[in-house]
């Protein structure tokens, strides 16, 4: 039994495995689907104390190169990513199997899962925290101390965070301010560990670009003081409208603690990394 137990990696490996290569083959599921540009037409605001999960409800026209048909269909969050920052005309990824464009998913990240890598680098994922946790049963704390503070380096100097942060950073630089009003608060309830309801609320928000677009918004990590900073301006970036922010100052503080947080991560896991080789 214990035999068994220790081979444990194989199944992470073999699926990671067998993922990258059917994805260099180009045969993962993400790359035989059709790949299309869709154009978002119409927008509508969520309804009042509704649920924020579905995101912002909105219709997709997108045509099928294999047919020419154009296709006219609604997505409020069951048709792939929901989406949060909407207005007429922005241009989003769709896919489907082929053949079926009534199953169409509207995909906002689309680097893994265009090249069919998201579910191999789940699995290369497990198999690295598998390793930290076997590291510890063999080597009790110094081998914790190595393998997750291993873990802990390499994900904090592959974090896209930092690259993000700049960049909103930048083009929230030349931001232009608009004005901008609550249209609508979403409503959801979860429950904590005692059994307790926790409420939380995010609100909907639409500002008009100087050039005459309609954006709506929807917050999922709200606003800070929306009654004050709402009820005067936001802050958007002309180059790229998913860019916004009612209080500049908060935003660049929140990039600054983004940042910040990846360095500790990188120092702490480096020094972990060290003391466990050391205690070895």
């Amino acid at each position: 039994m214990y035999e068994v137990v220790r081979l444990w990696w194989v199944v992470p490996s073999a699926l990671a495995l067998l993922g990258y290569g059917l994805s260099l083959a180009g045969l993962s599921r993400a790359q035989r689907a059709v790949w299309v540009t869709g154009r978002i037409v119409a927008v509508e605001v969520p309804a009042h104390f509704a649920s924020k999960r579905p995101g912002i409800p909105v219709t997709v026209a997108f045509r099928d190169p294999a047919t020419g048909r154009e296709f006219t269909l609604p997505n409020a969050g069951k048709h792939g990513d929901s989406v949060e920052v909407a207005w007429v005309g922005r241009e989003v990824a769709v896919r489907y199997p082929r053949g079926r464009p009534d199953r169409f998913r509207v995909v906002l990240h689309t680097v893994d899962d265009r090249h069919g890598r998201a579910g191999p680098n789940c699995a290369v994922i497990l198999l690295l925290v598998g390793l930290a946790t076997h590291a510890t049963v063999l080597w009790g704390w110094p081998g914790a101390l190595l393998g997750f503070g291993a873990l802990v380096t390499a994900f904090a100097a592959v974090s896209p965070d930092i690259r993000a942060a700049r960049a909103r950073d930048a083009l929230l630089a030349s931001a232009v301010a608009v004005p901008a009003r609550v249209v609508a608060v979403t409503r959801d309830v979860y429950t904590d560990g005692e059994g307790g309801e926790i409420v939380n609320h995010a609100p909907v928000v639409t500002f008009t670009t100087l050039d005459g677009t309609r954006v709506t918004v929807l917050s999922r990590d709200g606003i800070p003081e929306p009654g004050r900073s709402l009820g005067r301006e936001l802050h958007y970036a002309p180059s790229d409208l998913t860019v916004y922010t009612p209080d500049l100052a908060f935003e660049r503080r929140g990039n600054e603690r983004a940042i910040g947080f990846i360095v500790i991560l990188l120092l702490a896991g480096t020094a972990a990394m060290v003391t466990g080789v050391v205690l070895l």
